[in-house]
């Protein structure tokens, strides 16, 4: 799979070449600079990698590490329009490139052919900047412009689809990822916000399984066809642990699993209180079904039973987190959503410029730590932070560069793991805990 060879050549691409070209298309660059295409995207990636609240002095010192003479004020003037287009291209130009680690050891996930979590995430911007990427608007000031994420992430090889672009007012539903293609025997788990029964029509087609929450108001049929109102159907089983082959949508009759599970009554009273809250800031009202509804868990999958018991779903479920805690590594760490600055061209500038770091720090945990099942990525993105001066300072070199990722690879083997846990076990303990039969060891 990936090599360190094949991360450094294709930062060395993407961060050289590929911004020189960007940047004479854009129009960033028109005339002999010191500051490149390429220089200014690398101090800027660089920069943000070691310290996502780095100042503009601190992003001078990144462009003296990558050999180039720049005040904190002529890096400040180069944030334009023509900047912010420039960074946007050479995102879509590293978004493109496919990079997958070995497998991860983990047999439930090796089962399938990749296990797809997709999800998205929102950047509130400066209303100014409404006409690029437009928001919920409402009329509401902080509402007017936003940007949104489409990501899919492979569990297995790490592989990431994205972070794609979209306006912020836009439905999970039309994602750009909608229309890339997964491959047969493939497993998608996504929420409810990406709940179609044409698109999982359009998938069981395909072949590629999925598992998915169930819409309160979609319509269920048991197997002779027969109309069922879910909770009561759920009630009449009289049982906790329910697998029952099923068929939704009144136009699809999609064939399917349902799969449910009652849940001890505190948790049933936690979800209601959610539901009431969430209903309350929204101005609606919670439906009876949904209450009564809160009382199971339940999913729906076209996987058979040979392939997923109950059991396994409902572990494997937990694994839709990973792309969650993908975000929160993003804003919480890489400061994907904060500037320090209010022009509006900059912010846009920084947005752009920090995602495009959070896909080559990515890389670098693929050859890193990807292949260990209890790797910490919040451990992880410390120690690349940490080396991000090492890089830039042999990035013109792929000799020292490769060097840097292979020291940057030997401390994240070495520190980067999680403790393991015995009252609440982690994700992977629990996944590493199925049998193959779907009971826990």
């Amino acid at each position: 799979m990936i090599t360190i060879p094949q991360v450094a050549q294709t930062m060395q691409t993407i961060l050289g070449t590929t911004a020189d070209a960007v940047a004479r298309a854009t129009r960033f660059v028109q005339r002999q600079s010191k500051l490149t295409g390429a220089k200014f995207v690398q101090t800027l990636v660089f920069g943000w990698i070691a310290n996502p609240e780095a100042t503009l002095e601190e992003l001078s010192q990144t462009a003296a590490t990558l050999g180039v003479t720049i005040t904190a004020q002529g890096i400040d003037a180069r944030f334009t329009p023509a900047a912010a287009d420039c960074l946007q291209a050479v995102l879509e130009e590293a978004v493109a490139q496919v990079l997958e680690a070995d497998p991860v050891a983990v047999p439930i996930l090796q089962r399938f052919n990749g296990v797809y979590v997709q999800d998205s995430s929102t950047i509130c911007l400066p209303d100014a900047l409404a006409t690029v990427w437009a928001g919920c608007g409402n009329r509401v000031p902080g509402n007017e412009a936003a940007l949104k994420l489409q990501v899919r992430l492979n569990l297995n090889t790490g592989t990431l689809q994205g972070p794609l672009l979209q306006d912020g007012r836009a439905h999970d539903r039309r994602s750009p990822l909608e229309t890339v293609p997964l491959p047969a025997g493939a497993l998608r788990i996504a929420d409810l916000g990406f709940f179609s029964l044409d698109r999982l029509q359009e998938l069981d087609h395909q072949q590629v399984y999925w598992l998915s929450r169930l819409k309160v108001q979609t319509a269920v049929f048991n197997e002779q066809g027969q109309r069922q109102g879910l909770w009561a159907w759920l009630e009449a089983q009289q049982r906790d642990d329910i697998d029952l082959p099923i068929r939704i949508g009144a136009e699809q009759h999609l064939p399917c699993r349902l799969l449910a599970q009652r849940v001890p009554q505190e948790v049933a009273d936690q979800r209601r209180r959610r539901l009431r809250e969430q209903a309350r800031k929204k101005g609606q009202m919670v439906s009876p079904m949904q209450l009564k509804l809160a009382a199971w868990t339940i999913y729906i999958t076209n996987a058979p039973t040979s392939l997923l018991s109950l059991r396994e779903a409902m572990v494997l479920v937990h694994a839709r987190w990973q792309i969650e805690l993908l975000f929160k590594l993003w804003k919480r760490h890489g400061r994907v959503d904060e500037s320090r600055s209010r022009n509006p061209v900059r912010i846009l500038c920084e947005v752009y410029a920090k995602l495009l770091a959070m896909l080559i720090q990515h890389w670098l945990l693929l050859v890193g730590c990807w292949a260990y099942p209890d790797r910490s990525l919040h451990k992880a993105i410390h120690t690349v932070q940490k080396h991000a001066f090492y890089m830039a300072a042999g990035f013109g070199c792929a000799q020292r560069l490769c060097e840097a990722i292979t020291t940057i690879q030997r401390c994240l083997a070495a520190g980067c793991r999680i403790n393991k846990r015995k009252t609440t076990p982690h994700t992977y303990q629990l996944l590493l805990a199925l049998t193959d039969n779907g009971g826990l060891a």
